[in-house]
Parts: C-alpha cells; structure tokens; sequence
C-alpha cells in the first residue's frame, strides 16, 4: 500500500472516530487522534522543506557553525547561556519517545523507518531555527528574566486569538496532563525493573523536581546543563559499545535501513509506505521541530544576534533524532532483538518481515528467542533485550535508569513552558499577581506529577495530546504567517559573516527601511537597547 493512500485511509479513520465515540473517555482519544492524523505531520513536513529551501538549506551549510555557537556566550542576570538553552530545549525533546517511540516505529514501519526519522529531522531543524529565532525577535523581559513564546510573537504580530489557544493548550497540556504521564512512566519502569514501590520513585521525583523548580529559570537551566550530557552520553556509550561488538553486523543493519527506505521490494510490497508513516511520526513527535516548544527556552538565551540561538536549536533537532533516537535503533537492529511477522514463519518469499501494521491477526515477536504476544509486550523489550545483550540482566535496569533521567529532565521542561506561557498571560498584571500565579501552577505542577506516579490516567495521555497538537497546529501555521523577520535575521547574519562582524549586536535600525517593516512590535533589538539589555553578556 502506498504511502499516499495509507495517509488518506488514516485521515478518514479518524474523521469517522469523531462520529463513533463513546463517552468523554471516547471524545478525548477521538480528538487527539484527529489532531495528531496524517495532516498535522504532512504540515510539519512541509513547512520544514519550504523553510529549509527558503533559506538555502543552512542545516547543511551551517553545521559547523551550529556547534560553534553551541558553546559560545555566558548566562547573564536576564538570561541564560546559548548552551543552557540548548540543554533545556534537550530536555524537553529527549524523553521516553526516544526509548518506547523509536522500538514503536521499527516495529510498525520496520527499520526503513529509521532512515525517515534522519530525514524528517533534517527538514524540520529547517522550522526549528524560524520559530527560535521568531521567539529571540519577539522576546520580553518580565519581573527580570527573558521570556518568549509562539504565544507573545503572535500577540506581538496582532494574532491575538492564537495568542490565548496557544497559552491555553500549554498551561493545560504541558503544565497539567503530561507531568503524570512521564512521572508514570518512572514509577513504573523502577518498580518493574527494581522490584521497590512505586511510592520511592514518586517521592523522589517529586522532591527533586521541587528543589529544582522553585529556583526558578537559573535552577532549571544549570540542572539540565548538567543532567542532559550526563544522560544522552551515557546512553549514547552503550548504544555505541553495542554496535562495537556487533561491528560485523554493521553492513547488514545499513542494508536492511537503507533498503527499507528506499527499496523496490519494499515499495512493491506495500511497506515503504508504513516504513515512511511511522519514520515521520515517530521523528517528527519526538524532535518536536516546529511545535511550539522550544521557543520558551530559546528566547531566555543570552545572544547578540536572534539567528545565533536559532542555529543552536536547530542542532537540537539534530542531537535528539541524529543521536539519541539513533542510539535506540542501533542497539535494537544490531542485536536482532527485533523481529516482527505476521506469522511465526517469519519472513516471506522475498525476504521481507511483515511489520505489525499489516497484521489482521495476533502479532507474533521473537526477542531473544522468546516470544511474546501482543504489541504492547513486545515493543516495550525491544529496547532492553537490545542493551541485555551486553550483560545479561543489565538492560532492564539500565533503560529504567535512563527512563528515568530523561523522563525527569522532561519534567523540568515542561513546567518551564507552562510557567512561561503563564506568565505571558498575566503579563500585564501586578508582579505580586504574577509570583502568587506561579506558585499555583507549581503546586498544581507537583501534585499532578505525584499523584499520577502511582495512579494511571488514560484520559491525561489523550488530553495531553490534544494540548500538544493544538499547540503545534497553531505554532506551524503561524510561524509561516510571520516568517519573514527570521528569514531576514538569517540573511543579515550571513552578511555579517563575510564581513566579520557576526558578533556585534544586531539591531533593527541597522538593516534597510524595507526590512524594517516586518518587525512590527519588537521590543528589542533597536539601536541602544541591544547594548543596554546584553550589558552583562560575555560574547
């Protein structure tokens, strides 16, 4: 089946699913997959190739330039260093999608869905760079601290009923339904593994997250500058020591990602199609490119230049898909921990596996020579029967531990979302009013990430992605209405590379009058005040 027809089939589905569902349980799941069909993702997948295009691919041309920049810069009073930012926009990215949705995307696309997981990263850094850079340009400075948002630079630009959805959609989906959701899943992957109540993990996860979120920006950003390498290297080492001593099954691994791919066979077979479905799925949920997220976290970075920041987080698009997810894959394809057929006799004439989403029956999967029925069961030990290879009882433990660390660091960035979009809202209001909103939210923040620790909530899973996907809609279609002044920053700033001054302050007053017009309602960036508000940066 081809890709084109299994993307219509599936839009279909979930129109229909608005007209069957029962109860409000029904609803939520209804929605969220309407939100979340084939249209959203065609969205996201376009809007990456026409900015990437717009702008002459800069995630090839600027590559070295990205990790440069990456380590460039101090925090200042206002704001935090380029690589803060970076890691908290990691944080954000890097979670249990990159364990459970990379095994997810191999099971139901096979491991041609890899390859379109690289490619749909490739094209989204593209989207990534506009809206980090749009939230650098559109950037406010409350009660002392740099915010930004889709939320401001669509009220900034006169989009005000976006504006308020947008916020909406975040406070509720980041700042209420999702914290339960990942303290779920660490409470469950320690106590599985571990064999300990689900109440340690809890409270652990709680008290942390307090310490840490009552400090404020500054607390959150030094505690993922030091968490995400932490966590991502250490991951990144066994998925590489595991490739080491499979080495020799290097060639075939490449064979089976590539040939999945972009394969006759497979194209023939009706696979590709699958493989290219959950590859851009899985890649576009999981690098979050143009939804809406990391600009929170982009526009608190101290910079001289909007397109700086917008550079580093596009290569956080890179480091989450190109290396995270990809160690996942790695460890999974080169330990042969997966395996999916329709029936047990595995592959058919052709040599291709039948991945799950062409079974009409009961999926059979052989992990390490056991099997396992049902696809939840048996996606879920892709991933630590890939890392058991290397000790025996290890990969359990060793991907609840990690679970737990990206999880976590999921947690900080989330709240951070929520307490930005929140703060955008009562802008105007009292700082009095603004401190005592954010320790509401906090409280509210803690409370939801304990209590459904230990107490599974299908309905969050659902209303958290309608949060998120409504966020995304709103964000990718903005962010093509108002793209012209990043567009514009990119190009001043290539100016100021060939003439070497690409680390003076930019400011608006310096480009030409017709420029000029497309950034209606800065607040910064004008002649005197760049100089003024990175005072304290050391460039």
């Amino acid at each position: 089946m081809g890709v084109i027809q299994i993307f219509i089939d599936q839009t279909i589905d979930a129109f229909k699913g608005m007209t069957t569902f029962q109860g409000f349980d029904g609803f939520c799941n209804a929605l969220a997959s309407l939100l979340w069909s084939p249209p959203l993702v065609i969205l996201l997948v376009c809007t990456g190739i026409y900015f990437s295009i717009r702008m002459a691919f800069p995630q090839v041309r600027k590559i070295k330039k990205m990790v440069t920049l990456l380590f460039g810069g101090s925090s200042s009073e206002k704001g935090v260093s380029s690589f803060q930012a970076f890691a908290m926009a990691v944080a954000g990215r890097v979670g249990t999608g990159n364990i459970v949705g990379v095994a997810t995307a191999i099971a139901y696309g096979g491991p041609g869905a890899v390859f379109w997981m690289w490619m749909i990263a490739f094209l989204g850094s593209g989207s990534a760079f506009v809206e980090a850079t749009l939230a650098q340009i559109y950037k406010d400075e409350i009660d002392g601290e740099y915010r930004g948002s889709p939320a401001l630079y669509f009220g900034k630009r006169g989009l005000g009923g976006l504006k308020i959805v947008f916020i909406v959609a975040c406070i509720v989906g980041c700042g209420i339904a999702l914290p339960g959701i990942q303290s779920n899943a660490i409470a469950t992957a320690i106590h599985e593994n571990f064999g300990v109540s689900s109440y340690i993990p809890m409270i652990i996860t709680v008290v942390l997250l307090a310490l840490i979120i009552i400090g404020g920006t500054k607390s959150i950003a030094k505690a993922a500058e030091v968490i995400v390498p932490f966590m991502s290297g250490i991951y990144i080492l066994a998925a590489i020591i595991i490739i080491i001593v499979n080495i020799g099954e290097l060639p075939r691994v490449l064979g089976d990602i590539f040939g999945g791919a972009l394969g006759l066979k497979q194209a023939l077979a009706g696979t590709l199609g699958w493989a290219i479905l959950w590859g851009v799925k899985r890649g576009v949920f999981s690098n979050e490119a143009g939804q809406g997220t990391a600009p929170h976290v982009a526009a608190a970075a101290e910079v001289s230049h909007p397109a700086k920041q917008g550079l580093v987080q596009a290569f956080s698009v890179y480091f989450d898909t190109l290396f995270v997810c990809s160690a996942t894959a790695f460890a999974i394809l080169m330990t042969g921990t997966y395996q999916v057929f329709k029936t047990s006799e595995g592959a058919d004439a052709n040599g291709i596996f039948q991945t799950y989403a062409d079974h009409t029956s009961t999926i059979f999967a052989n992990v390490n020579g056991k099997d396992f029925t049902g696809s939840a069961e048996s996606i879920s030990m892709f991933t630590p029967q890939a890392f058991n290879t290397l000790i025996h009882g290890f990969g359990g433990k060793f991907v609840a531990i990690s679970l737990f660390f990206f999880a976590f660091t999921t947690l900080m960035a989330l709240y951070y979302y929520a307490e930005s979009d929140l703060l955008i809202l009562l802008e105007k209001k009292t700082a009095a009013t603004r401190k005592a909103a954010t320790w509401i939210l906090k409280i509210i923040y803690l409370f939801v990430t304990g209590f459904f620790a230990i107490q599974s909530n299908a309905v969050a899973w659902a209303v958290a992605d309608i949060g998120v996907a409504c966020m995304a809609w709103i964000n990718v279609i903005g962010i093509l209405i108002i793209a012209a002044p990043a567009i514009i920053c990119f190009k001043d700033y290539e100016r100021r590379e060939k003439a070497g001054t690409e680390d003076e302050f930019f400011t608006i007053d310096s480009l030409s009058e017709e420029e000029q017009k497309a950034f209606k309602g800065v607040t910064f960036w004008h002649t005197g005040d760049a100089k003024k508000v990175h005072a304290q940066a050391k460039e």
